[in-house]
């Protein structure tokens, strides 16, 4: 099966678009593979920070004022 592009328009600040353009010229790379890429990374990496908040679920948790007591209790505070 092929993949189907699909098309969308983006508004860019102008300066963005700028260094995006050159970039593109720079590397022969087109504005689309550019910003193709760089969406593909954020959700990797939001793909990433899920996986990583779903191994630490059952992580037993420890209450910001309960930590202060003990640093307080310690004479660190």
């Amino acid at each position: 099966m092929t993949d189907i592009l699909k098309r969308a328009t983006v508004y860019f600040d102008p300066q963005l678009h700028r260094a995006l353009r050159l970039k593109a010229a720079e590397t022969e790379r087109s504005i689309s593979a550019l910003v193709n890429e760089a969406v593909g990374q954020s959700l990797a990496e939001d793909a990433e920070d899920l996986a990583a908040f779903d191994e630490r679920a059952a992580e037993q948790r420890h209450p910001f004022e309960e930590a202060v007591r003990e640093l307080k209790r310690r004479g660190k505070l």
